[in-house]
């Protein structure tokens, strides 16, 4: 089974000579495979040959072409002729929290307005409601269909960005959460998630974060059956994910919670089972039966999914034990003494500390703890209130919100910045892994959030400099994109020998990155403690034992994992004050 999508938005005949028409065999035969309609392409399937020429020749990359083995049988739902194509649903299961995992632009947003009623599936034509109910006679999914085809489910749906939340909404936290406390929870919800005191603020005033937990809170006060949480750990640190998280597993009691998530650290914790999502971004999306939680996420990592007899990917996601590199031997780019930066009312106090050529150092802690203030100052961009910082060095800094205000596009933007773009050096070892071929001649306003962060990973990493800053680069990535940045992050300090510093509470991405990490202590908004960098077990240690939760590695992939509370591996490795390592490590 073959099917051909078109890219409408991408797909600009004005500006080309319809190549993929005019190289197209069968149509230099007669036939009309690629005819065009309201001046773009549209491709018959069965009269296609795979050759895969239009796909090449397009100089917009506006065509895909794909082979699905019959076995997959018709789409769920597709987007016209030439459009998306979805295979199979996610079941929502009442007591349970199910994950969803695959990558961006896959159709999980599709799935998800079908199980919502948004979205009536069409099975790939002009289906009505009895005709999906019968493609679904006698499955769970089935029994659920028809609940939403008779207008039987209520939903609540957390959307993915957040920030978008103010340009919709005006007014008060108070205001907003009081419209949606259908439940008579609001107050135990606030309380959990620490909202008490946001409630005067006004919507537009929040950060990332505080607009991440609202939007959680407003959700879980909903009185539904059906709750859709897109990513709930965007902006937020590891204590508050995990806060949330068993939110989610008491709201889950007596309801159906689906949720999407890429922290994989977090998905294991709080999901019961998950579905997996493949196939191609913007083409088509598969999602498979659900898998239990460790075995899928497992799968998802190596890239094989046995069951289905799929490789997903052409090589599986590794975690290492790093050991501790000989640091005698490393020359010193930068050596800082104390410092402080004061404001109205909060204090950032930053220990002595030194940071090495060609290594990569991650930051942890708290949302509010001076992290960011901290980057700034080392980059040269604060000055501290008390103490200098005499680094005389090119600093290159990628802030923690992405605006685009130009309509330039990714290309230009690229090239305006460095002369290698045309290398074959950038192209492999930036462009391509990042997947930024497709976005090079979009302007920076078209671009997603995740595509924005991508593009402001690379152009940071492009500039000409020693020392490289990041603040929560794995913001709206998904799995795959996450671990890709952290290994072109990691192999780019190794290959030029310049250091890199990384502030993120994704734990998986940290794990892959750093060599060694600067710990946070303080009280978030009033005070915090920059520590001198140290080494990865006992920056790990540190920071976990301070919010009392254990990792434990994988037997299988080595990738941490949360033990749960009161286990009896979370008690050894408490007594023995090994909060991140497994003891035999």
């Amino acid at each position: 089974m073959r099917i051909a999508v078109v890219n409408r938005d991408r797909c600009q005949p004005r500006k080309c000579a319809r190549e993929c028409e005019y190289f197209c065999p069968p149509v230099r035969t007669g036939d009309e495979t690629i005819v065009f309609v309201d001046d773009k392409p549209v491709i018959t399937e069965n009269l296609c040959v795979g050759c895969g020429i239009c796909v090449r020749k397009c100089p917009f990359g506006a065509i895909t072409i794909t082979n699905l083995p019959e076995e997959i049988g018709a789409p769920v739902h597709r987007y016209g002729s030439n459009g998306f194509a979805l295979y199979g649903l996610p079941i929502p299961v009442e007591g349970k929290v199910t994950g969803l995992l695959g990558p961006n632009g896959i159709g999980k947003s599709t799935a998800v307005a079908i199980l919502s009623g948004l979205l009536r599936p069409n099975l790939g034509r002009d289906a009505s409601w009895d005709d999906v109910l019968e493609r679904f006679a006698g499955s769970a999914i089935g029994d659920y269909l028809k609940r939403v085809a008779e207008k039987g489910v209520r939903t609540a749906y957390k959307p993915q960005y957040v920030d978008r939340i103010p340009k919709s909404y005006r007014g008060s936290v108070k205001e907003l959460l009081k419209r949606t406390d259908e439940r008579g929870e609001l107050d135990a919800l606030v309380d959990r998630l620490g909202l008490r005191p946001l409630l005067d603020r006004e919507i537009d005033s929040l950060s990332g974060g505080e607009l991440q937990r609202v939007a959680i809170a407003a959700t879980a006060a909903r009185d539904a059956e059906f709750y859709f949480f897109d990513e709930i750990s965007p902006y937020l640190d590891i204590n508050q994910r995990i806060l949330a998280a068993r939110m989610l597993q008491d709201l889950a009691s007596n309801k159906a919670v689906m949720v999407v998530e890429h922290d994989l650290a977090l998905l294991d914790l709080l999901a019961e089972s998950v579905h997996l999502a493949y196939g191609t971004p913007g083409a088509y999306g598969v999602i498979t039966r659900p898998k239990g939680i460790r075995v899928g996420i497992n799968q998802y990592l190596r890239g094989f999914l046995p069951e289905e007899n799929v490789r997903i990917r052409s090589e599986s996601i590794e975690f290492e034990v790093h050991a501790p590199r000989d640091e005698k031997d490393v020359p010193v780019l930068v050596e800082y003494g104390e410092f402080s930066r004061s404001y109205d009312s909060f204090e950032l106090l930053a220990m002595p500390g030194v940071i090495r050529r060609s290594e990569v150092v991650g930051i942890l802690g708290p949302n509010g703890i001076g992290k960011s203030t901290y980057i700034k100052i080392l980059g040269g961009i604060e000055k501290p209130t008390k103490g200098r910082i005499d680094v005389k060095l090119r600093i290159s800094y990628k802030p923690q919100y992405l605006k685009a205000e130009s309509d330039i596009t990714v290309e230009a933007l690229l090239r305006g910045i460095t002369h290698d773009f045309d290398s074959s050096y950038y192209q492999s070892e930036f462009v391509k892994p990042m997947a930024l071929e497709r976005l090079l001649d979009q302007s920076l306003t078209e671009l997603s959030g995740g595509e924005l962060q991508r593009v402001a990973i690379i152009a940071c990493l492009s500039m000409d400099a020693d020392l490289y800053l990041l603040d929560e680069p794995s913001a709206h990535l998904d799995v795959e994109q996450r671990m890709m940045a952290a290994k072109v992050m990691r192999r780019f300090a190794e290959s030029t020998e310049r250091s890199v510093v990384v502030v993120d509470h994704d734990i998986y991405l940290i794990d892959m990155l750093s060599e060694r990490l600067i710990v946070f202590d303080g009280e978030p908004g009033v005070r915090g403690i920059a520590n001198p960098p140290c080494d990865m077990r006992e920056g790990m240690n540190r920071f976990l034992s301070a919010i009392g939760i254990t990792f434990r590695r994988d037997e299988d992939t080595k990738r941490p994992r949360v033990n749960k509370p009161g286990s009896k591996l979370d008690r050894a490795q408490r007594e023995a004050g090994e909060y991140y390592y497994a003891l035999s490590c």
